[in-house]
């Protein structure tokens, strides 16, 4: 079974910054990958993508407060938060795909993504 686990998570106040990480398997870890997120009482939405190649896609509104990135050496996948806002207090997911592209509406297409990590809160106060 695939198994993507995530770190980095927790509390930070508003302006601050957190760096998530997400390790997977080498089977996956070359395929397109995501970060996903789930405010309180919300559905869950995609942020970022990142290829295979390396080519990246973000979410509209953290467009310059986030950052994806991997480590192929290290099967990891990198989520870089600056300027932190209460309103991005959320359980962060990672994500990967069975292919090694991303689906050009990957951010709105969680389905689109066959292996989840187990999720870690970011919690962000004012």
């Amino acid at each position: 079974q695939v198994q993507l686990v995530e770190s980095g998570g927790g509390s930070v106040q508003a302006g601050g910054s957190l760096r998530l990480s997400c390790v997977a398997p080498t089977s996956t870890s070359h395929n397109c990958m995501a970060w996903f997120r789930q405010p309180p009482g919300k559905g869950r939405e995609g942020v970022a993508t990142i290829n295979s190649v390396g080519r990246t896609n973000y979410r509209d509104s953290v467009m310059g407060h986030l950052h994806i990135s991997k480590d192929n050496a290290k099967n990891t996948l990198y989520l870089k938060m600056n300027n932190l806002q209460p309103m991005a207090s959320a359980m962060y997911y990672c994500a990967a795909s069975r292919f090694p592209g991303c689906m050009a509406n990957a951010l709105s297409a969680a389905s689109a993504f066959a292996y989840w990590g187990q999720g870690i809160q970011v919690t962000v106060s004012s």
